[in-house]
């Protein structure tokens, strides 16, 4: 087949709407070879192979496989995998199968990348519209049941029933690429829509969100406690395995049985990420087990200029001093309220020497002007403390570096801590 014959071929399958299937199996054959593509995180849309072995090799990109991205403009939209069929390895056939024209290979990589844009803009649209849905949720823009019922009956969502928040987050350790934020938002919608068929995932898009890296928010149809759980441990696990060489927090609400207890819910599940993220409770909570911090609930959704006030007049200094100096005070009081004010055992859980923690407590009560000798000073430190995670903020320190400090300092560590 000339190439002009094999150029109308494409052109007559993408002008017929016959599907991008149909135009990969087209340019195959005009490439003279086997062609598999996939969408921007991954996702096999369409494969023309002459073999289940050649399908195999394309997918694992084989030997002899080559990798083009697809592009629309500036956007990468997908990825054409592609094993073309040369003169010399066809020899045996007798067929005419000279390789096609870098010009055409060109031609044709453009045509396939506007055709999966095109098949894709139903679903990036449908996308767009629940990312509004989901972040007006969050910001409390909705609120009426007849209104909440009434979009996402627009968006195929069934809810009358209950339906559950989650707030999901993924913070690269390297530098990624420039799409990192989206593909998160991918990972976790599969993982979600794994157990649950008909959830829906945005980037939450929410003013500060981008500290804790990537946020997701994902809301799931359904009143079956047991159910959203697994769904939550499916995105956390989903998460874990298509994204190496991140960190992870989850937070989960309770089931909201009627609609309007949604933005509701979705505080909750902010507010779960948030302790998750700034403690040792693990990378995934329930808002149930987010213990005394779900009194804070209220003030975090409809006071948090109170809460950020009392964080800044008790902890926010301490966190502050160790940001500048590479110190730990904000983990020593964390450490020696968990051990119930026992220096001994605050000692001993941080394998370091009882003189560096009462130096490190009275660097505390200098910053704070909070004794936590005192009943009171130790009350209105650890609600700043809890304020603090509620709020999500992290606290991040190194190998204690202050005067005093020597005798508690573990051999081979080095370098800031991270959580």
């Amino acid at each position: 087949m000339s190439e002009l014959a094999a150029l109308e071929a494409v052109t007559e399958a993408v002008e017929s709407g016959a599907g991008l299937p149909e135009v990969v199996r087209a340019a195959a054959k005009a490439l003279n070879g086997s062609l598999a593509v996939a969408d921007a995180w991954g996702a096999t849309l369409a494969v023309a192979a002459r073999s289940p072995a050649e399908e195999r090799a394309l997918l694992s990109q084989g030997k002899g496989v080559s990798s083009t991205p697809l592009r629309v403009g500036d956007t990468v939209v997908g990825t054409l995998h592609m094993r073309v069929t040369t003169a010399s390895s066809d020899s045996d056939s007798g067929s005419d199968s000279a390789e096609p024209s870098a010009q055409m290979k060109r031609l044709l990589v453009t045509m396939i990348a506007s055709e999966v844009e095109r098949v894709r803009a139903p679903e990036r649209a449908s996308e767009t519209a629940a990312a509004e849905f989901l972040r007006a949720i969050l910001r409390r823009e909705l609120t009426a049941r007849e209104e909440l019922l009434a979009r996402a009956s627009e968006l195929s969502l069934d809810i009358e029933d209950g339906a559950s928040m989650i707030v999901a987050r993924a913070h690269p350790q390297a530098p990624t690429d420039e799409g990192w934020r989206a593909r998160v938002r991918a990972v976790a919608e599969r993982g979600a829509r794994a157990v649950v068929n008909r959830s829906i995932a945005a980037l939450s898009e929410r003013e500060g969100a981008g500290a804790v890296g990537a946020e997701v928010l994902l809301l799931l149809p359904g009143g079956e406690e047991t159910t959203a759980a697994r769904a939550a441990e499916a995105v956390l696990r989903e998460m874990e395995a298509g994204l190496a060489g991140y960190t992870f927090a989850l937070g989960r609400s309770r089931i909201a049985e009627d609609p309007a207890d949604l933005p509701r819910a979705a505080g909750e599940a902010l507010l779960a990420a948030n302790v998750a993220q700034g403690g040792s409770d693990g990378v995934a909570l329930a808002f149930e087990q987010t213990g005394a911090y779900r009194l804070l609930l209220s003030a975090m959704t409809e006071n948090p200029s109170e809460l950020q006030r009392f964080y800044a007049e008790t902890v926010e200094p301490l966190l502050a001093y160790d940001e500048q100096y590479e110190t730990e005070l904000v983990r020593t009081l964390a450490t020696f309220l968990e051990a119930d004010g026992n220096v001994a055992g605050t000692a001993q859980r941080l394998f370091t020497h009882r003189h560096t923690i009462y130096y490190r407590l009275e660097r505390v009560r200098e910053l704070s002007g909070l004794d936590v000798s005192s009943s009171d000073g130790r009350e209105k430190l650890s609600l700043g403390l809890k304020a603090m995670r509620v709020l999500g903020i992290s606290a991040a320190g190194g190998p204690a570096s202050e005067a005093g400090a020597e005798g508690g300092r573990v051999p081979g560590r080095s370098g800031r801590r991270t959580r």
